[in-house]
């Protein structure tokens, strides 16, 4: 047992080493009061402001969410009872992603238990069982898909980020016929920034490609009814498969794909991930679909997300703050150093009751570290000056740079 010991031991050293090692803030959201939350530690509790939530609408508080999920869970009790295939499908299950498939103009949709699962599993599945294929991945894709690929064996050519002239160099060397599937995401939520959807579709057509999309971080916050980027750009029809979550804008758990009913039915029938794993509780589905009768039907809390994510962004910038901007909701703050990244949010939130978590590598690549600033709706104009002030003493503190203000 000693030389396994040792080898945990010298690999978690190693992470400590190089200042990455992640600590776990003990939280408790305050219902009715988010983005407030109990932060607990051996000094006691105190109120901290979250600032880092992918909970971007703040749905995960929203009391007719809450209220459905009662309602569920006195009606069904807790669990599903067993995979989809032993007693765990329901009838709000099948709802549901009748519900999903109509929303995103597909013709099926299917569940899994998270984002991840999702993208795992449809992608090794597909990947794995169509003979040939090649799978053209962005560098700055997700965890999920890039262990999806790998465990698939499958031949990959993995393009710089948003780069379409490298994209089509990497497709260019195949043939026509050779069975090919593009896979990016259309917000990538580190960088905050978006694919160029509709020329990857357009390379796609021209050398025969699959398109596979993520929009984990853009459903339930961009388009007409708040059905993702793709919607918002009106490029529904090209993509071949849709994959997103319900972790973020929604505020819950859970995944999901839409695509083509026979694609979905494939993937249902020979996805290991699927197949094995236990159902999604009727209360979690019973949430998700209020969280998407209110996404649908009310684009208010975008409108306010907008609101604070302007107003957030204006404040910065105003301070001296250099952030990756774009025109998404996620602003992240580079400080370029694993060590210090940990050290600036240790202060903000031990100083300043802010909390914000540091992102490192392998998350982003090393030098890159950073703060992910995620406004939500809920964050008032006495929060976001709460926040510049504290980045800016802490700032100071560090001695990092600010930009200097024009005269």
């Amino acid at each position: 047992m000693t030389l396994y010991q040792n080898f945990f031991q010298a690999a978690l050293d190693k992470v400590h080493e190089e200042g990455r090692y992640r600590h776990f803030a003990s939280l408790e959201r305050i219902k009715g009061n988010y983005p407030l939350a109990y932060l607990s530690t051996e000094a006691g509790r105190r109120v901290v402001t979250i600032w880092c939530s992918n909970d971007y609408l703040g749905l995960g508080q929203d009391p007719k969410i809450i209220d459905s999920m009662k309602i569920s869970l006195d009606q069904y009790g807790a669990g599903a009872g067993g995979t989809r295939n032993i007693s765990g499908t329901s009838v709000l299950h099948s709802q549901l992603e009748k519900q999903l498939a109509a929303a995103h103009g597909c013709e099926s949709a299917l569940l899994f238990t998270s984002g991840y699962a999702a993208n795992e599993a449809t992608l090794s599945t597909l990947l794995r069982h169509l003979p040939g294929v090649v799978v053209f991945s962005d560098e700055c894709n997700h965890a999920s898909i890039i262990h999806g690929i790998r465990i698939s064996g499958a031949q990959k050519e993995v393009f710089k980020h948003n780069n379409v002239s490298d994209l089509e160099q990497k497709l260019a060397k195949y043939d026509q016929n050779t069975p090919k599937i593009i896979v990016f995401e259309s917000l990538y939520s580190m960088d905050g920034d978006f694919a160029p959807v509709s020329k990857i579709c357009d390379l796609a057509k021209k050398y025969n490609c699959l398109t596979y999309v993520d929009e984990v971080h853009a459903v339930g916050i961009y388009g007409k009814n708040g059905m993702g980027y793709i919607e918002e750009i009106g490029e529904s029809s090209r993509i071949d498969i849709l994959q997103a979550n319900f972790g973020k804008a929604f505020g819950i758990i859970g995944g999901y794909i839409a695509a083509n009913s026979t694609l979905v039915d494939f993937i249902r029938s020979y996805a290991p991930p699927f197949i094995f794993t236990t159902a999604l509780p009727p209360a979690i589905i019973s949430g998700i679909q209020m969280g998407l009768d209110l996404i649908q039907k009310n684009n208010q809390r975008r409108t306010d997300l907008w609101t604070v994510v302007n107003q957030t962004k204006s404040c910065l910038l105003e301070a001296g703050f250099v952030f990756l901007d774009s025109d998404s909701h996620i602003i992240p703050l580079i400080v370029g150093d694993a060590r210090l990244c940990k050290k600036v949010t240790d202060r903000l939130l031990h100083k300043h009751n802010i909390y914000v978590q540091p992102i490192n590598y392998p998350t982003v690549p090393k030098g890159t570290e950073r703060l992910r600033i995620t406004p939500n709706p809920t964050h008032t104009p006495d929060m976001i000056h709460a926040l510049v002030e504290a980045c800016l003493e802490t700032w100071h503190y560090f001695m990092l740079p600010l930009q200097k203000k024009s005269a």
